[in-house]
């Protein structure tokens, strides 16, 4: 089963409608551009977190902001959300367009925002928007350090 594809206000609408099916409700967010199985497990375990997993997913065009000049993305919006949405463990995506999450977070208040173990609150920048209204954060430890700019770097570097 597919997942469905929101946008902010209509996933905002759902939470609100029916907050015992949604909380306590764990939030990530990321470009997954190439999915590989360091993204299947943090979502796991993510998931395993709450009741219900929302994932934001930067646009493309955020992904040229964060990266610019990289070739990123890879896979087009669309593909990712749908890619993303095909997986078990997540319940919703929504798509953002700007650098950081922080908006979407406002929004939604999620219980637990969760990221890769690669950030330390000190270098998460959503930390201050999440401790604003008091939700938690939980860092998953990487457990197979795969990154998808080194799977494309490998790729490149094979074909030339």
């Amino acid at each position: 089963m597919l997942t469905q594809i929101y946008n902010l206000d209509q996933l905002n609408q759902l939470v609100k409608q029916d907050p015992q099916k949604w909380r306590p409700l764990v939030f990530t967010n990321g470009c997954f551009d190439l999915l590989h199985v360091g993204h299947i497990r943090y979502l796991q375990t993510a998931k395993s977190l709450g009741n219900k997993l929302i994932v934001g997913v930067n646009s493309d065009h955020s992904i040229n902001q964060i990266k610019p000049n990289k070739g990123r993305p890879i896979i087009p919006e669309q593909q990712r959300l749908e890619v993303l949405g095909s997986l078990r463990s997540v319940d919703a995506v929504v798509l953002f367009s700007q650098k950081t999450a922080d908006h979407l977070l406002k929004v939604l208040e999620p219980d637990i925002y969760v990221k890769g173990g690669d950030y330390d609150i000190q270098t998460l920048p959503e930390a201050n928007t999440v401790q604003e209204y008091g939700g938690k954060i939980e860092l998953i430890k990487i457990e197979i350090p795969t990154s998808t700019s080194k799977i494309i770097e490998k790729i490149r570097n094979t074909c030339l």
